[in-house]
């Protein structure tokens, strides 16, 4: 299905705002990373599953800048612990 103005988000859904939105399949297609991930993401609170919006199956979603800043999130805590590990 085409996106408005040509863009094709990578297996998200745009709104009529401009938003990206993503399911968990498809942050996880996106993000390269496995469904796994994203659940723990959601258990550590990178990701707060109290706030989703749902899509029409009643599937959470979450925006483009939601999973950008879970990923930011989760490589930072990543890092953190080699810090302290080494």
């Amino acid at each position: 299905m085409p996106q408005p103005g040509g863009r094709h988000p990578a297996h998200g859904r745009e709104d009529a705002n401009g938003t990206i939105w993503f399911t968990i399949a498809q942050a996880a297609a996106f993000t390269g990373r496995d469904r796994q991930t994203i659940y723990s993401w959601e258990r550590r609170g990178h990701l707060d599953r109290t706030t989703a919006a749902t899509d029409e199956q009643g599937r959470r979603i979450y925006t483009q800048a939601q999973i950008a800043a879970a990923e930011r999130r989760a490589r930072h805590n990543a890092a953190a612990t080699q810090r302290v590990a080494a």
